[in-house]
């Protein structure tokens, strides 16, 4: 129940912080150089009254704060508006889009995770060795260099250079294959697996050497404890040391930098959904930017923005599956 209640809470908490992402973006999209209008009739032949038509059709010819209000006020009742240049509810593009943009940055979160964390126990257990200054090299790498240039990388080599791997495009995991039988299902697994790997790598590189240089900080702090050292003195194994003593205490910055970077994540897979031509909501998000889209651009902000505090919620409730003295919120 205290779960429930601090869940509700912080909920509540993220509300002003969702209307400020949509108070700031509508101003600066608004500010932005260029008419609409003109944009989405270009090539045709344009009269006032035309032009007009086109205004009132989307409310561009209300003052802008009436413009916000009226948006706020549809978005309470669950309507993203329409897009001016698709001429569909921006609802719906949104949710034929966000699939891919999911499985991109889940699956770059996996890979960083999962390929993070031992590494970063193995640099701690055996500091200034060979292993340490290798984690180190490829941790320097990974936070220094861009994704986008890492997915070029990538695509050179294991496309272009080797064949062994698609450049461009996903395959998804919900649909179904023409093949339904079992090995129709493997197959396309496999393939989804090929399409999907450089995109992962490319994205998840910046959070698994970011994750990694912190396991390795925490964990040697973590096995320097005095806790850790009595441990060893009354004779139990270095495994159990490791996995019991020393690994717990050390995954509290790792929880909060996986709910602080999935905005990174969410940033970082604009360019790597245009590297590797995915139609995502990243990329869908800069031809809305390109085209003046008002009513997409709002929509998809708010959406990133809300998957963000959704985010930082779930790793504020997590801190109590680490550490107990976590009470969520509440007085002891």
């Amino acid at each position: 129940m205290r779960l429930l209640r601090y869940t509700i809470y912080r909920l509540v908490q993220s509300i002003p912080v969702l209307i400020g992402i949509t108070l700031i973006t509508f101003i600066l999209a608004n500010l932005a150089p260029g008419d609409p209008v003109q944009l989405m009739l270009h090539g045709q032949e344009v009269d006032e009254d035309l032009v007009r038509t086109v205004e009132e059709r989307y409310g561009l010819d209300q003052p802008l704060h009436e413009r916000y209000l009226n948006y706020m006020a549809g978005l309470v009742q669950g309507d993203f508006g329409h897009s001016i240049h698709r001429d569909r509810p921006v609802r719906d593009l949104m949710l034929d889009r966000i699939g891919p943009t999911l499985l991109l940055v889940l699956s770059a979160y996996v890979f960083a995770i999962v390929t993070s964390i031992p590494l970063g126990i193995l640099a701690a257990k055996r500091r200034n060795e060979p292993a340490d200054h290798i984690s180190r090299i490829v941790a320097l790498f990974g936070v220094s260099t861009p994704s986008f240039w890492i997915g070029i990388m990538l695509i050179v080599i294991f496309s272009v250079t080797l064949g062994v791997l698609p450049s461009s495009g996903l395959v998804y995991p919900w649909r179904t294959p023409a093949d339904t039988s079992f090995f129709g299902y493997l197959a396309h697994f496999y393939d989804v697996l090929r399409h999907l790997l450089l995109p992962m790598i490319a994205l998840g590189t910046l959070q698994m050497a970011t994750l990694m240089r912190v396991e390795r900080t925490q964990m040697i702090n973590s096995l320097q404890g005095e806790y850790v050292k009595l441990a060893r003195a009354y004779g139990v194994p270095e495994r159990r040391v490791l996995r019991k003593h020393a690994f717990k205490p050390a995954q509290l910055p790792i929880i909060t930098i996986i709910g602080l970077n999935l905005s990174t994540a969410l940033g970082g897979a604009v360019l790597i959904e245009y590297v590797f031509n995915i139609n995502g909501m990243g990329r869908l998000l800069i031809e809305a930017i390109q085209e003046l889209d008002y009513q997409l651009i709002m929509g998809i902000t708010i959406v990133i923005g809300f998957i963000f505090v959704i985010g930082v919620i779930i790793t504020d409730i997590s801190y109590a599956y680490i550490d107990p003295r976590v009470t969520y919120g509440e007085e002891e």
